[in-house]
């Protein structure tokens, strides 16, 4: 999908940011997908089932679903999935395909492509079929990236690792919370050395630093998206001072708080 232009993506109907009811269910259907489907997972827990493999998904769960697929999909009632999907095909034979399924954890400029796709169509927006291509093809971008240039998994076993991305995903859910790394080693069932060192092996980060990170783009989706002042975000993410806010989200952004905004 990368080589492909633009105009080679046919949009379809089928589109939307929505909550879940909590009696939600994707039931499995005999004949399989038609199209792509983009779907992504903003909140919530739940099991999507693709091809007959499960996949427990949470916060920046990302399916590209493809023709073919056979799909189905719950959730937890109690905590329902907000999602996010797109179905569109492409008029020309594709060489790069992004995997079917991945967890971001750089999900701010996902995130805002996204919401920008979806609104475009909540009116009648000048050209929105047109800038919906781009979008789409800036979102294939996005994930041909991430396959490309995403942390490898070494010598770790998928039950480490599992429990290594559960720890991550509780991170990015709870952004303004003071992590320690004793707890979330108590937490994965680990020594706080041997996670400290498996969390940086598998995520390619350090704790602290992706602690850290997941709160500045906590803080950047805030202040773009939810109208929240530069007060009110540190306030909300657990900062005391405002001044260590501000200089810690330009070390991390290069930009200050304000700017952002």
């Amino acid at each position: 999908m990368l080589h492909i232009p633009p105009s080679s993506y046919i949009l379809k109907p089928s589109f939307a940011k929505i909550v879940c009811e909590p009696g939600w269910k994707w039931q499995k259907r005999e004949k399989p997908m038609a199209n792509y489907d983009l779907f992504y997972v903003w909140s919530g827990e739940g099991e999507v089932i693709l091809n007959g493999e499960a996949f427990p998904v949470g916060k920046g769960s990302c399916f590209l679903f493809r023709p073919g697929d056979h799909t189905s999909a719950t959730h937890n009632p109690q905590k329902p999935l907000v999602l996010t999907y797109i179905h569109f095909d492409v008029s020309e034979p594709v060489d790069l395909v992004p995997v079917p399924y991945r967890v971001l954890t750089e999900t701010v400029d996902f995130e805002h492509l996204l919401s920008r796709y979806v609104r475009l169509f909540l009116v009648k927006t000048y050209a929105a079929e047109e800038e919906a291509r781009l979008i789409l093809k800036q979102l294939m971008i996005h994930l041909l990236r991430d396959d490309l240039e995403g942390p490898v998994e070494r010598k770790a076993s998928n039950q480490l690792t599992e429990a290594i991305h559960e720890i991550a995903n509780f991170i990015r859910q709870n952004p303004g919370s003071a992590h320690r790394v004793e707890d979330l080693a108590q937490r994965a069932q680990l020594s706080p050395r041997y996670f400290s060192i498996k969390f940086k092996e598998i995520v390619g980060v350090s704790v602290q630093t992706y602690m850290i990170r997941t709160r500045i783009e906590r803080a950047q989706h805030l202040l773009m998206h939810a109208g929240m002042n530069v007060t009110e975000v540190a306030d909300a993410l657990g900062y005391r001072d405002i001044f260590f806010f501000s200089r810690q989200f330009k070390q991390y952004t290069g930009k200050s708080p304000s700017e952002i905004r």
